[in-house]
């Protein structure tokens, strides 16, 4: 029972899943929960491989140190804390904090790719898959990358059709049948947030 109690969040992009976890955080404290994003393991820009286009893929797993964050959650397991510079898109206007993650009873990580590596996967107690809709997918990632990230219109359809959807129904959607929840979040996702947290608080009581 010194083990934490851990939970995967995974879903294509726009799906929620970062909303999904913003409401879980509102509800668990910092000793009971630890909350890693995968997006902060993305390799820097200049390790990035590019393709034939001359782009770098950020949707392929390999655009991310899966085999780090495996590190870190071992050493969380362990009882030891990490750290790791938070990723700001490679948008100089954003700041890249070091952030600290602390071992907690529960261990919950987010992210495209968290069931993507084998060795990660077999670590989640519990695999939650998010899905909507593509074109409310699609809607999100506009609105999302136009306001935080800065990016043109443009870039933004290019990636979606070169790269987001391809690499999505690769790497993204089989994983989908790994999973114990299956939460739709086309309008809301109140509900699925309550069973979730009913869930967590009922592991934190038998530890």
């Amino acid at each position: 029972m010194n083990r934490p109690y851990f939970v995967g969040v995974s879903g294509a992009s726009g799906s929620g899943k970062t909303f999904f976890i913003e409401q879980l955080k509102k509800h668990l404290k910092p000793s009971q929960a630890c909350f890693i994003a995968q997006d902060n393991y993305y390799f820097p820009l200049e390790q990035q491989p590019r393709d034939e286009r001359g782009q770098v893929n950020f949707d392929h797993p390999q655009a991310v140190n899966l085999d780090l964050l495996y590190e870190h959650l071992q050493q969380l397991i362990q009882g030891k804390s990490v750290q790791i510079r938070q990723y700001n898109y490679n948008n100089p206007r954003l700041p890249t904090p070091l952030l600290t993650y602390h071992p907690a009873p529960i261990i919950i990580v987010e992210g495209l790719f968290v069931f993507y590596k084998k060795e990660i996967r077999e670590l989640f107690d519990l695999k939650i898959f998010i899905e909507a809709e593509e074109h409310i997918r699609l809607h999100r990632r506009i609105l999302r990358d136009l306001s935080e990230r800065g990016y043109p219109l443009e870039l933004i359809f290019d990636q979606y059709k070169h790269y987001v959807v391809p690499m999505q129904r690769r790497y993204v959607d089989p994983f989908r049948y790994h999973c114990d929840i299956i939460i739709p979040n086309n309008n809301h996702v109140q509900k699925s947030v309550e069973v979730v947290l009913d869930h967590l608080r009922w592991v934190l009581q038998q530890r």
